[in-house]
């Protein structure tokens, strides 16, 4: 078995870089549901926090701290297209 940086480890465990890269993906999602919850309760509401965890989960194994760094830099232009969704909603 190799071993591998998993981002969901205790952050006792981790190295400085992939502890950083913890903390903005779990930034990037802290800052993803608090503006869904800006949006009344409808199904686009659930949809839409639905779709964030799933890509979230689906790249939870990703351990490459570039890969990460990419993703997170994607995660941030869909949350922004995502972001003027919810604000045109609130309109």
């Amino acid at each position: 078995m190799r071993p591998t940086v998993h981002l969901l480890a205790r952050p006792s465990k981790l190295k400085k870089p992939a502890f950083i890269q913890r903390q903005r993906v779990l930034g990037l999602y802290r800052e993803i549901i608090r503006a869904l919850h800006k949006i009344p309760s409808s199904p686009t509401r659930v949809e839409l926090h639905d779709y964030a965890r799933r890509e979230f989960e689906r790249h939870r194994a990703v351990t490459d701290l570039q890969h990460i760094r990419y993703l997170i830099s994607t995660g941030k232009a869909e949350f922004d297209t995502m972001r003027r969704y919810i604000d045109e909603q609130m309109v």
